[in-house]
């Protein structure tokens, strides 16, 4: 009897220090914890293009370190063609140049957030894998325009000092120059009948410009800093006369206008005011624009030519999938088959076909089916005032089932920082921390790209200032909002992410009980050596947004300041990292070193680069971080203050 009266104790004991801890954590009591790796594995496609007459479709699966090419055929989803060039090789640019053949590019990658460099070709293949060429360079060509009326040919960009326009024949490699430009980074559009009429890019420099073809002579209509106003062509309407252009004035998000080309009059079509553009929507035959697609939070889109039958099918296919958004691809010639990908906040993306002569959307393929949506948890977006009254915006992800309320907080500062960008959508990382009961927070901070040039220039020579000031007026919102409880808040972020991180543990030492720094850039000299500085065009990237002294580059390094750190450290690197090579994180260490403190974790993959590709070393390092997490902003750490271990 007394055995089971203490049994009994125990377990009412056992059931309180559960219930206090699902308080704690803001848990969901039947929450499962889904498996580490179920959020890494490989998807089981990246991309997805059709072809002309919508009865095939080239599938990009990534596998580990590397992207392997498939062609299908939609009716049974029975395998054409297959193409596997090995370890760190990927595919991007898959162009169905016609019915039976592709045009592709293999690139060179080596880790997970790394960015495809120029080591890699150009190929074109019969959908059979039969007929393959190498069209050398061809990394370095961009695509102009299909020519669909001459299916052996298409035509092709490439910067090289100036801009050239060729035409490639696609079953023999050869190129015929059609035109050149003074552009050293330039883009070409051609109106409906190959012409080209306008070129728009960048100089070395910086500087952006556009030039209009009158006649035989290239007219500059634009010119402006790199962080100015925005003037560029993005297609012709049908007439060869009227084209769309994408206008940003004084560097402000961009528009849509419709430009007459012999008046000069414009016509604003679409305008979204907090973001620029991040997709459009053109008819089969490329002569109307149908839509603009706006990430102001959840993606949506604005419908231009509302009458044109097209845009009534695209709009009726957004209305169908409610609470998710839609990218469309490319459809077939005749306008009958419209290829979409569909995905939301909690669920990974997927492919769907749609017939508009059957009426009927038939379910082409999942990227991550063994996610389950109802597991996730939401991302919803947000705004706020920065300390100087810039209104800035992002994203928080509350655990599912949690009440919402004085939850642990993980704030994610994105990498970059210039030019990307926090999206809607599904995440892996966050939606793994989410699912282990913290709340996170990401911020689009000033310097992020998809708000205009000029929102992205107040981040230039400021990585470690005012930069750093918006991710901490973002946790004094969470902790105002009564989202975050301010005794449970780390930092943790990825590449400049992971200099972020540091950076803004070293300015705000009370703030934050922990931080991670993963591949994360820790001392700005070390990073001007690394392969960014390889071309003209990069070394003067960084003399624009890196800081211009010496004493400012030290001063906005957090390796120079860890005598002021008091958050527990883990640090995450790769050994054949080049985008921010390792020697930032031995430094860092070393630096700690010397005025008496060392990381508490130490993750390195010797095998790994500028982020982790393989699922094990994944699991290995998110098991360890969310240890580190759980330690010092997790169950009984309510009151442990800054730095404690």
């Amino acid at each position: 009897m007394e055995s089971m009266h203490n049994r009994s104790k125990g377990m009412r004991l056992l059931k309180g220090m559960l219930l206090v801890t699902m308080l704690v954590l803001g848990f969901n009591a039947g929450a499962r914890e889904v498996p580490i790796q179920d959020f890494f594995k490989d998807a089981e496609f990246t991309a997805l293009s059709l072809s002309p007459d919508g009865k095939h479709m080239a599938v990009t699966v990534p596998q580990e370190d590397r992207t392997v090419l498939a062609v299908l055929r939609v009716a049974d989803k029975g395998v054409v063609g297959k193409w596997d060039f090995g370890p760190d090789r990927h595919f991007r640019q898959v162009y169905w140049v016609n019915n039976d053949r592709l045009l592709f590019t293999v690139t060179f990658k080596t880790g997970r957030f790394d960015f495809e460099t120029s080591k890699g070709d150009m190929y074109a293949s019969n959908i059979d894998g039969t007929q393959r060429i190498d069209i050398p360079n061809g990394a370095y060509y961009n695509i102009v325009s299909l020519t669909p009326e001459d299916p052996r040919t298409i035509l092709v960009e490439r910067s090289v000092e100036t801009s050239y326009l060729s035409k490639l024949d696609i079953y023999n490699g050869r190129l015929v120059t059609v035109a050149t430009a003074p552009v050293e980074q330039g883009s070409f559009l051609v109106d409906h009948e190959r012409n080209p009429r306008y070129v728009w890019g960048a100089m070395n420099d910086g500087t952006n410009v556009t030039y209009r073809r009158d006649g035989d002579k290239w007219t500059q209509v634009h010119r402006s800093e790199r962080n100015g106003a925005t003037y560029r062509p993005i297609g012709f309407a049908g007439d060869n006369r009227h084209v769309y252009m994408a206008k940003g004035v004084d560097g402000k998000p961009e528009s849509i206008v419709l430009l007459d080309s012999e008046t000069r009059e414009e016509e604003q079509l679409s305008s979204n005011g907090t973001v620029s553009p991040s997709a459009l929507l053109w008819s089969s035959d490329r002569k109307t624009l149908l839509g603009v697609q706006y990430e102001d939070g959840i993606p949506y889109w604005d419908w231009i030519a509302r009458d044109h039958p097209e845009t009534l099918a695209y709009a009726g296919l957004v209305k169908a999938f409610p609470g998710k958004a839609i990218s469309f691809l490319r459809p077939s010639d005749d306008g009958r088959f419209l290829a979409m990908r569909v995905y939301s906040d909690q669920q990974p993306p997927e492919a769907f076909l749609f017939d508009r002569q059957a009426g009927k959307a038939s379910f082409l393929t999942g990227s991550m089916e063994w996610i389950k949506p109802a597991e996730m948890s939401q991302m919803k977006p947000i705004s706020f005032k920065a300390r100087d009254g810039l209104e800035l915006h992002g994203f928080v992800t509350i655990p599912a089932g949690s009440n919402g309320k004085n939850l642990p907080l993980i704030i994610n500062p994105h990498g970059g920082p210039h030019g990307p960008r926090d999206e809607w959508g599904f995440n892996p990382e966050v939606q793994l921390l989410a699912n282990r009961g913290y709340a996170v927070l990401q911020v689009n901070y000033r310097g992020s790209g998809g708000y205009g040039n000029a929102f992205e220039g107040l981040g230039y020579r400021k990585w470690g200032t005012v930069m750093q000031d918006d991710l901490t007026d973002a946790v004094k919102w969470a902790v105002a909002q009564g989202i975050a409880d301010p005794k449970r808040v780390c930092i943790y972020g990825a590449s400049y992410g992971g200099y972020a991180a540091l950076m803004s543990a070293v300015r705000e030492p009370d703030l934050y009980q922990c931080t991670v720094g993963y591949v994360g850039v820790y001392d700005l000299d070390a990073q001007r050596s690394s392969d960014i500085g390889d071309h003209e065009a990069g070394r003067n990237y960084l003399k624009d947004v890196y800081p211009p002294t010496k004493a400012e580059r030290v001063a906005q390094s957090p390796a120079y300041g860890v005598d002021r750190l008091k958050a527990p450290v883990m640090l995450v690197h790769g050994a054949k990292d080049q985008r921010v090579p390792i020697k930032n994180m031995n430094f860092l260490i070393d630096q700690m070193g010397k005025v008496g403190k060392q990381p508490e974790v130490v993750v390195v993959e010797s095998k790994e680069g500028h982020g982790f590709r393989d699922v094990q070393n994944n699991v290995n390092l998110y098991t360890k971080m969310l240890a580190f997490f759980d330690k010092h902003i997790g169950p009984g750490a309510t009151s442990a203050p800054a730095g404690s271990p």
